[in-house]
């Protein structure tokens, strides 16, 4: 029997036994060693308030469509950050690939059939396995870079260092970029110093806006990225960055912007808020990148000591204490960043 991690309603997590599925022609068994945990969207699913929870995707429109859900509780093995070991093959052709370490997004449960392209496309040569579950959110923080456009010498304002910020903040200096990291907790911006960045700033005790401007000559920023998912913070970020530039807005935004004011800096400024979502990249750059590269690019610079990803786990729970994981980060979020599950007790 396998196990998969369940939203049962909100704010409830149960560790189920399912089935072991069994691959067919052209697919394969993967056997989960590591999931991470994808706080800012999995949080959502967590506690109700995700948008597919209340409406309908339509993606023909690509519109919310109120009066239904595109998902329902029970959810099951809801995640995209995980790691694991081909434990079997549906074509005997195949059988090459057994016992190869991939990544991918399959969720949280212990044993998964995906198609058979799913491991040649993404094996892991030379990778700690665990450095496996940041394929999937390293992507997204390198889709928040490829849409600030950064160029060499330029000052860039990350808001929040959970995990997607700490590694935007590393690979935004990669770009030849002076850093500075916005986070109310303490240990984040420490950490984030560690890492590298040039400045941390306090927003519940520094105003963040002036200061950066006071350090550039009060251009403000060339660009702030914003990875918090917080109103508090795009606010802040609108006020931070220079006239006739971008916010790159990252974060899972949740319920009513109360807090924005898109009277004041925003309009008089002439700032330019864009999204990044992994669902595409910029129109300019579809030719070239698509979320693959993007992964594989930070693993890779990860395996070549370019950009610390292990230093960003502090915990790792037994897959069978998934509850106990889901309500550390919704209760006490500061006290965490990447959170993995491990299931080579439970495979």
């Amino acid at each position: 029997m396998g196990h998969l991690v369940r939203f049962s309603s909100p704010g409830t997590v149960d560790v189920v036994e399912v089935e072991d599925p069994s691959p067919g022609p052209g697919e394969i068994l993967l056997e989960t060693a590591y999931s991470g945990i994808s706080a800012g969207t999995e949080l959502t699913a967590y506690r109700g308030t995700n948008p597919y929870l209340a409406s309908e995707w339509d993606p023909a429109r690509k519109l919310f469509v109120p009066g239904g859900a595109t998902k329902t509780y029970p959810i099951d093995a809801w995640g995209y950050e995980e790691v694991g070991r081909v434990a079997a093959v549906g074509s005997a052709g195949d059988e090459d690939l057994v016992g190869k370490l991939v990544w991918g997004s399959w969720g949280h449960q212990s044993k998964a059939v995906r198609p058979v392209g799913y491991a040649r496309e993404r094996l892991l040569p030379g990778v700690e396995p665990m450095l496996g579950v940041f394929g999937r959110i390293g992507a997204i923080a390198f889709n928040a870079i490829l849409d600030a456009d950064i160029h060499l010498g330029e000052s860039v304002v990350v808001f929040g260092a959970g995990v997607p910020g700490q590694i935007v903040a590393q690979l935004a200096r990669l770009n030849g970029a002076r850093v500075t990291v916005v986070d109310p907790v303490a240990a984040r911006r420490a950490l984030a110093e560690r890492l590298g960045a040039d400045e941390t700033l306090d927003p519940t005790s520094d105003d963040v806006a002036a200061a950066v401007r006071a350090a550039t000559d009060n251009r403000g920023a060339d660009v702030v990225i914003e990875m918090s998912g917080a109103y508090q913070a795009l606010q802040e970020a609108v006020r931070t960055v220079g006239y006739n530039s971008r916010v790159v807005a990252s974060g899972f935004f949740q319920g009513p912007a109360t807090p924005l004011k898109l009277g004041e800096e925003f309009h008089h400024n002439r700032v330019a808020i864009i999204c990044s979502q992994i669902s595409g990249v910029a129109a300019h750059l579809q030719h070239r990148w698509n979320d693959l590269r993007m992964s594989r690019t930070v693993l890779s610079l990860a395996h070549d000591g370019k950009l610390a990803l292990d230093d960003l786990v502090t915990h790792v729970f037994p897959a069978k204490r998934a509850s106990d994981a889901f309500d550390m980060l919704d209760k006490n979020p500061q006290d965490a960043l990447q959170v993995v599950l491990d299931y080579r007790e439970t495979a």
